[in-house]
């Protein structure tokens, strides 16, 4: 059975940091594109981050350039969302995303919220 299970989480002032995590399990982590995905009440779901199957390459858009990292350890098949200099913005449910083909996988999502 696939699972994808975010945690981390949770109600950080502006300009604090969270980091997000990721455990897969059911199916092979390692091969996959992983991907964390983000939607505001009344948005679509944009993607902030992706990393390649090896982790060798990283992919954000503008809006998160330069404060979210991506990482994974293939070994603990787990992904990771380092979030730092959070704005309220920011807000919202983020989900991981695992792709191989077209074989896509979603967690059930983890609140992010920034506020003072």
């Amino acid at each position: 059975q696939v699972q994808l299970v975010e945690s981390g989480g949770g109600l950080v002032q502006p300009g604090g940091s969270l980091r997000l995590s990721c455990a897969a399990s059911g199916f092979d982590f390692s091969s996959y594109i992983m991907s964390w995905y983000r939607q505001a009440p009344g948005k679509e779901r944009e993607l902030v981050a992706s990393i390649t199957s090896d982790g060798a390459s990283t992919n954000f858009p503008d809006s998160v350039k330069g404060r979210f990292t991506i990482s994974r350890d293939n070994a603990k098949d787990t992904v990771y969302l380092q979030m730092n200099s959070l704005k309220p913005e920011d807000t919202a449910m983020y989900y991981c995303n695992a792709r191989r083909g077209i074989r896509k996988y979603w967690g059930q999502g983890t609140q992010v919220t920034v506020s003072s």
